[in-house]
């Protein structure tokens, strides 16, 4: 009987949360936490999936078309994009899927497991493109986003199924570079406190794009990449009061995306310097567009006290998690006071290559 082993591991932000569906640039790195997926070829014509972490079964018929998507059904919908794609399932298979990236978290849970799905039915099946890692990252975004009229970005699917630490394009043209392949003094902190996804991007995205789209009746020329943080005066009176935030925090996590991205492209990282852009960061997602929460605020602050170079909260937002970046060495101590201060679960994580079939 024929094993298919695919791995998709979970991912950080740790420039540019907020930024993708402006059209502006992330940079995110694959984390060694991974969804595990193993599937043995059975003689039946179903996919039968054992969802051990969160004790579910589910049957799902190989010849099924589904003309009808249930909410973050991703199963299905990835199914449905690749028969466009020449994946074509004509085997049943038994699934366990099983993983260590804490789920509703704001690591990717559900995008990690969406790209594991998705390599092993391109591994089993077989598709009429070329399969490259931005061809799996694609096939995840068009699942998970534009199948399902979500409101998230590209950042999840690429940083996973691309793996190491990229800096994403999210223009038209679509565009993604590696970066860098190691990282020291990285741990991801988890609140315990369950993040809200898709109404907190949908009312933020809402939000700014609104702001944009007010400035763009001013100044038909305004570029939201082009802009610089001394013209945001420039711009601020012809915006509602309630409105300035959001504009103000596009044109700032831009900023200091672009300052993080010539830092690491530089031949020795500065840890320190990366550290002090993530505080930057952080504090526009915190002061401006409020996504933090209390057990966020004090993990953060708590990290920063045991010696840490730079914190921020990832991801939506509401909750979650939060990446920090600190001496490699020093990892111990500030896993412990994450934990002091009501982190659920705290550790140290390298840079993951990426999705891939073992």
């Amino acid at each position: 009987m024929k094993e298919i082993i695919s791995l998709a591991p979970g991912r950080t932000c740790l420039f540019g949360d907020h930024q993708d569906y402006l059209g502006l640039p992330v940079i995110a790195c694959a984390i060694s936490r991974n969804i595990k997926l193993t599937a043995l070829e059975n003689d039946t014509q179903v996919f039968k999936l054992n969802m051990i972490d969160i004790d579910q079964v589910r049957i799902i018929d190989i010849n099924q078309i589904f003309h009808q998507l249930e909410p973050r059904d991703y199963f299905s919908s990835a199914l449905r994009v690749l028969r466009r794609h020449g994946c074509v399932p004509n085997v049943g298979y038994d699934i366990t899927i099983t993983g260590d990236i804490p789920i509703n978290s704001g690591t990717s849970s559900s995008s990690a497991l969406l790209l594991a799905w998705i390599n092993f039915l391109v591994t089993a099946y077989g598709v009429d493109n070329k399969v490259t890692p931005e061809f799996i990252s694609n096939i995840g975004y068009l699942s998970e986003v534009v199948e399902h009229g979500e409101p998230g970005g590209m950042m999840d699917h690429y940083s996973i199924g691309v793996g190491n630490i990229v800096h994403i394009d999210t223009r038209n043209p679509f565009s993604f570079t590696v970066i860098g392949t190691e990282l020291g003094g990285l741990i991801t902190g988890v609140s315990g406190v369950p993040k809200e996804t898709i109404g907190l991007i949908g009312d933020l995205k809402g939000n700014a794009l609104m702001a944009i789209g007010t400035v763009k009746e001013h100044f038909p020329d305004f570029d939201l990449n082009t802009t610089e943080i001394e013209d945001l005066n420039k711009y601020r009176n012809y915006l509602p009061d309630r409105l300035i935030p959001f504009f103000e925090a596009a044109i700032k996590n831009h900023h200091y995306t672009k300052m993080a991205l010539i830092e690491f492209q530089k031949p020795t990282l500065d840890l320190k310097k990366i550290g002090a852009l993530m505080n930057q960061h952080h504090a526009v997602l915190r002061d401006l567009l409020k996504i933090t929460v209390p057990r966020i605020d004090d993990m953060i602050n708590a990290a920063l006290r045991a010696g840490a170079y730079g914190a921020k909260i990832v991801g939506s937002g509401g909750g979650g998690s939060i990446v920090v970046m600190t001496k490699p060495g020093n990892e111990a101590p500030i896993i412990e006071a994450l934990l002091a201060a009501g982190a659920v679960g705290a550790y140290a994580v390298t840079v993951d290559p990426g999705a891939r079939i073992q």
